[in-house]
């Protein structure tokens, strides 16, 4: 991502919330000479001392990636949307823009064996049938035979970026205004961005410090 000191943190929290709340990621690596891309779920390992991501890919996705012999990427995308420069303080900027939150985590992927899969595989069904009126729990053993269609991942993160672009260079007024246009009816209208600039704006991330 482009460097931007204003929109850019290194608070490992805010990199945790921006994944757990946006777990869909895609995983790029380069091998045998070819760019790879693959989507898959993500969740954080909650046991790990430092960050690291848990996942699984299909076969073969694995071989396709080269999956344990070398680093990937993966992506992480927030809400996002559109802002008019025309709901901007008059003669503040004439730029569009877009509003985004995004993390890029990398790593070397960790190959997990069989046992350590289905327990990958069981966390995933379990975190996303939470607020299923009736959850469908994997029974790890009638899951055997299924899982061998698939790879368990741990990705421990060597590095991170992250960007929060939420209008945090704009006057008091313009920002009110970009969070109340995306909050209005039509196309522009993104409720989560406006919620995610107030949550910054409250945090102050990226804000420039009180005088």
């Amino acid at each position: 991502m482009r460097h931007n000191p204003r929109h850019a943190t290194d608070d490992e929290q805010v990199v945790r919330q921006v994944i757990a709340e946006n777990p869909w990621a895609m995983l790029v690596s380069q091998h045998d000479g070819s760019l790879v891309a693959s989507h898959y779920p993500v969740l954080l390992d909650q046991q790990a001392d430092g960050l690291a991501l848990l996942t699984h890919v299909g076969r073969p996705d694995d071989r396709l990636h080269g999956l344990g012999e070398s680093e990937v990427l993966v992506v992480f995308q927030g809400a996002h949307g559109y802002v008019s420069p025309s709901w901007y303080v008059p003669g503040t900027s004439p730029a569009p823009t877009w509003n985004f939150t995004a993390v890029h985590c990398w790593g070397t992927p960790q190959v997990l064996d069989a046992d350590e899969n289905l327990l990958v595989l069981a966390s995933l069904t379990e975190h996303f049938e939470q607020h299923v009126d009736e959850p469908m729990w994997l029974d790890q053993e009638a899951a055997r035979p299924l899982a061998r269609g698939t790879v368990g991942l741990r990705i421990p993160v060597d590095r991170f970026t992250a960007k929060v672009k939420l209008s945090q260079d704009k006057d008091p007024v313009s920002v009110q205004n970009v969070i109340d246009r995306l909050r209005e009816p039509g196309p522009y209208r993104q409720e989560q961005v406006a919620a995610d600039m107030e949550r910054v704006r409250a945090a102050g991330i990226g804000y420039p410090p009180a005088k």
